[in-house]
């Protein structure tokens, strides 16, 4: 994972934009772009069809979770490169959300470019690279239950994002910021589990 420079970010979803045509585009096509080999704009590219309108494709953000799981999973056992299944590469978006996800990305990718630099660069490098890995783990199983919810997913999809952005850039303190937003999404999964208890959802 090499560090970003000023444009890297903005490029990417330039790339996503310019890179695929027709009316769909497949997980395999948009790991091509990012880089297969890259773990950090994989997971940053996980991060942001997370909080796309990609997301409103039923299942998606479910399987995005998984393949969020899948990914990190790796990094956590030490693999140099990602797998994925062959079934999961095949499937396919609607291109016009892709379209409309990397449009409205694009102000706050500039914003990115310009703050994001190397720093505390051995959060980003093993052993600390199987933690950050281990707690996309943990944002992605939050997802689950929080794909049951209105807007529910945005959160853990941001600190998937926001890590992947770290990783990309080898910025520790992007690294940590990740992290407290993955405080907040397990706050928020205790307070809807104790709700639906209260509702009695579970007896």
């Amino acid at each position: 994972m090499s560090a970003t420079n000023p444009s890297t970010l903005c490029r990417l979803f330039d790339r996503l934009v310019e890179e695929t045509e027709g009316d769909t585009v497949s997980v395999v096509r948009l790991m091509k772009i990012v880089g297969p080999r890259s773990y950090g704009p994989l997971i940053m590219l996980l991060g942001f069809i997370s909080v796309s309108p990609l997301t409103i494709i039923p299942g998606a953000t479910w399987l995005v979770a998984l393949l969020t799981l899948l990914i990190t999973g790796q990094i956590v056992l030490g693999f140099e490169r990602p797998w994925v299944p062959k079934r999961i590469l095949e499937f396919k978006f609607n291109r016009e959300h892709l379209l409309a996800g990397a449009k409205g990305a694009r102000g706050w990718a500039e914003v990115f470019d310009r703050i994001l630099r190397p720093r505390l660069s051995f959060l980003t490098r093993k052993p600390f690279l199987q933690i950050v890995a281990l707690m996309c783990v943990a944002a992605a199983l939050v997802t689950f239950p929080l794909g049951l919810v209105p807007f529910g997913p945005v959160l853990p999809g941001l600190t998937i994002l926001v890590f992947g952005l770290g990783l990309m850039a080898r910025d520790g303190i992007v690294i940590l910021l990740a992290s407290s937003g993955l405080i907040g999404s397990f706050i928020l999964v205790t307070r809807l589990a104790s709700r639906w208890l209260d509702l009695g959802w579970f007896s």
